[in-house]
């Protein structure tokens, strides 16, 4: 999988219209209709944290989580993998963090056919990303879900400059993907879509600590980070904790 491309694009820097689009839509809400398969998706994500949690603790099994769950806590905990491709990504997080349930979503049913054997607590569902964040967030206000990590690895970067504006940092989706979780990692071979990233964050939330780096992985995580290991490419991430 070596002699992956390098991102290509016509836009000399940070878009130039960044600031004004982000506080835009800071100030206003996404109404879009959410999709009928998306809800059913989300239906069958929640059946899995539920049952999940029930096989954790037994006493759980027969509530209907209405705010807190059965040990007192006041959400269960939730991982989002937002872009999951074939699933790589997810089952290695959800190796990493065997007590939460993991949530792989894409919208592609091909890509997540050659996921691998997951472990029991992950799953990986085909779905929009932009409704399913908008009913996780519901459940996050409802104080049914705690997400405290929730990853975006190697979004497309829509590169062209006239293309800017479907970025998810350009989008009016963005006030909730920054509400959604405690930390939010986005990771990319783009720089300057990580600049643009960090920026909006900073314009839409500035209440949270954002850390712009390059980094390397040791072992990719992704299929996508393998080939651009492989192809000697810089990797950026960007990281955005609540405070």
């Amino acid at each position: 999988m070596s002699g992956a491309r390098a991102v290509t694009t016509n836009q000399p820097d940070i878009y130039d219209k960044l600031e004004e689009v982000v506080r835009k839509y800071a100030s206003t809400e996404y109404l879009r209709p959410i999709a009928d398969h998306t809800r059913i998706a989300f239906a069958e994500a929640e059946k899995f944290v539920l049952n999940f949690y029930e096989q954790k603790i037994p006493a759980c099994a027969g509530m209907t989580m209405q705010g807190t769950d059965c040990a007192g806590h006041t959400a269960y905990k939730v991982i989002l993998d937002s872009g999951c491709g074939t699933g790589e990504s997810t089952l290695n997080i959800a190796i990493a963090n065997p007590s939460i349930p993991v949530i792989g979503i894409d919208k592609s049913a091909a890509r997540l056919t050659k996921a691998g054997i997951a472990p029991p607590n992950a799953f990986l569902v085909r779905a929009e990303l932009l409704d399913f964040w908008r009913l996780a967030l519901g459940k996050v206000k409802a104080g049914q879900w705690h997400i405290p990590y929730h990853a975006l690895y190697y979004p497309n970067p829509w590169p062209k400059q006239s293309e800017a504006t479907r970025r998810f940092h350009l989008h009016p989706i963005f006030p909730t993907l920054l509400q959604l979780g405690d930390t939010l990692e986005l990771r990319t071979n783009w720089e300057l879509y990580a600049r643009e990233f960090a920026e909006a964050a900073r314009i839409a939330a500035p209440h949270c600590t954002i850390a712009r780096e390059a980094f390397e992985p040791e072992r990719p995580i992704t299929a996508f980070e393998r080939k651009y290991k492989e192809a000697r490419q810089q990797l950026w991430r960007v990281t955005i904790n609540h405070v």
